[in-house]
This record gives structure tokens, C-alpha cells and sequence, in this order.
């Protein structure tokens, strides 16, 4: 269990660049549909890239070979995943502060069990309880900044985040359950390939690379800017791909539902990232009273989930 808190902690802390770099793009006048597909870019160069370079190109022919056998359940699960996912968070730095983004997303934490639930799985009442800690905790975290907010950024900013805190656990849950077999509309996928972070990471990025040709084809954004292509390969290495992997790698590690709902708990620490980041690298002011307090309850939420995991054995759903 340290080892897949540990691995999602440190995931959090690669994702937390999205947020701050996503709203710079927008407000230098960058497009969000480019902030987007452009990182999905990036990425499949670095994925494809990667292997070539450090000698594991069987890796990446497995990968594609697995891709062409599974073609369509890869294009729903990483338009879902992928897709949905960073067009809401993109889209939503266009209409809001990063910091309500990065609130928002934190809904996820909440959508996890949900989302776990609807393909058949049980959460123990108290994962939902940690959940809800760590929940509390963020809110209190910027509650003190609600004020700064008017009510158009929260909803044009606010519910396409919604709307992404619960694609992202259903793609990356359908490639979980295609691993692990046992759903009846979700093909059981017996593959070594599977068992690599880093070939989920891109078999997901090319089932999203239609996505965003439609979304492009659709909107006609205006050109990208020329710091556009910079942040975007940017957050395509930190978000994309080393994030991502992280956080993949400590999922497809979880054995049971419990397991699962504590991975994604800890995308909250993205908020407590940003916020010692900003501190630290940009002179902003030190969390009040109740910020402070609910950094506490984030950090008590996933020391919990950790004991309690600790006085049970582990089951495989």
C-alpha cells in the first residue's frame, strides 16, 4: 500500500504543472482546443521516442500490435480518458483561475468510488469516509479564495471539470478491467504488453489521437501560438507522460476496489502541491488558519487509508 500511495503521491505532484500552465497559455491568448491536442501531440512523440531511444523498441511494436487487435476498444477508452478528460480541464483554464481547476478537478476524488460502483465494484464504507476527509480537506484548502470567483467562472469553469473528474477514472478503469478480465462488455485482454505502464500510457494516447483531429476539425481554432508549442511539450513530458505513468503504474498495482479508491484519493494532493509551489516559487502568500487545517485532513485521509489497509488482508475483486 506505500508503494501505490507513494507512486500516486508522486504523481499528483508532476500533475499539479497542468493546472498553472494551461491558465498561462490561455491567458497569453492561446486556443484551448491547441493547449489540448498539442500536449497529445507532444506526448505521442516522447512515447513512440522513448523506447526507440533507451533501446526497448519491441516494447513499442508489442504496444502497436496490441493497439491494431484491439483498435476499437483503445479509440473509447482514450477519447474517454484522454479525450473528454483534458478537454474539460483545457477548455475550463479559458473561464477560471487555475487554482478553482485544480478545486474543481479535485471531484475525481469523490467520482472514483462512483465510478467504481458502476462497473460492479464495492468500496468499504470507510474508503468512502477517507475520501470524504481528504475531500474536506481541499475545500478548506481554498475556500478562503471563494470570494475572487465570480459565479460565470465557476459554472464555464467549474462543470466542463466536472465533467472531466469522471471521464479520466472511467478510461483508465475500462483498461483495468480489460487487464483483469470479467466484464462482460469489456473485452479480457491477455497481453505481457499490459503489464507496462508506459505501453498503456501510449496504446491511451493513440486511441485519443482522433479525438482531437474531430475536436479540431469541429471548432478551427486559430493558429497556435508560439508559446503554445513550448508549455504544451512542457506538460506533455511532466503531466503526460511521467505523471500519467505514475499514476497508471500505481493503479494497475491495486488488487481490489479499496485498493483503487486510494490511488485516485491521492490526485488531491495536487491542490497542496500547487499551493507549496506557488509559495515557494512565485512569493505567495502562506495558507490562513483553515487552510492549514485542511492540508491536515488531506494528509490524516491518506494516513488513514494506509492503517486501515494495513489490519486487512488483501482480496482481489
Amino acid at each position: 500500500m506505500i508503494r501505490l500511495l507513494g507512486a500516486g503521491l508522486l504523481a499528483a505532484l508532476f500533475f499539479s504543472s497542468t493546472f498553472i500552465l494551461n491558465r498561462s497559455m490561455s491567458l497569453e491568448g492561446g486556443h484551448w482546443v491547441w493547449s489540448a491536442s498539442l500536449r497529445y501531440l507532444w506526448m505521442t512523440v516522447f512515447l513512440v521516442a522513448g523506447p526507440l531511444l533507451v533501446g526497448r523498441g519491441r516494447l513499442l511494436l508489442d504496444a502497436l500490435r496490441l493497439f491494431r487487435r484491439h483498435w476499437l476498444f483503445w479509440l473509447v477508452a482514450g477519447a474517454i480518458g484522454f479525450g473528454v478528460f483534458y478537454a474539460g480541464v483545457t477548455f475550463a483554464a479559458s473561464y477560471a483561475p487555475a487554482w478553482v481547476v485544480a478545486t474543481t478537478w479535485q471531484v475525481t476524488v469523490l467520482a472514483s468510488p462512483i465510478i467504481l460502483f458502476a462497473y460492479g465494484h464495492r468500496v468499504p464504507l470507510r474508503g468512502l469516509f477517507f475520501t470524504s476527509l481528504i475531500f474536506l480537506g481541499i475545500l478548506l484548502v481554498n475556500i478562503t479564495q471563494a470570494d475572487a470567483t465570480n459565479w460565470r467562472a465557476m459554472v464555464l469553469g467549474g462543470l466542463p471539470v466536472l465533467i472531466a473528474a469522471f471521464a479520466y477514472p472511467i478510461g483508465l478503469q475500462m483498461v483495468w478491467e480489460a487487464r483483469t478480465g470479467g466484464h462482460t462488455n469489456i473485452p479480457y485482454i491477455v497481453d505481457p504488453v499490459l503489464g507496462d505502464s508506459f505501453a498503456r500510457v501510449l496504446l491511451l494516447t493513440l486511441g485519443a489521437l482522433p479525438f482531437w483531429l474531430i475536436t479540431i476539425v469541429v471548432t478551427q481554432p486559430p493558429p497556435p501560438t508560439a508559446g503554445q508549442w513550448a508549455s504544451t511539450a512542457l506538460v506533455a513530458l511532466l503531466s503526460g507522460v511521467i505523471a500519467t505513468s505514475l499514476f497508471v503504474y500505481a493503479r494497475h498495482l491495486a488488487r481490489n476496489a479499496y485498493e483503487l479508491a486510494a490511488v485516485d484519493a491521492t490526485q488531491s494532493a495536487e491542490v497542496i502541491f500547487a499551493l507549496i509551489g506557488e509559495t515557494l516559487l512565485l512569493g505567495g502568500a502562506l495558507p490562513s488558519l483553515l487552510g492549514s487545517a485542511g492540508i491536515g485532513l488531506t494528509i490524516l485521509g491518506l494516513i488513514l487509508y494506509l492503517l486501515a489497509q494495513g489490519k486487512r488482508q488483501p482480496t482481489r475483486t
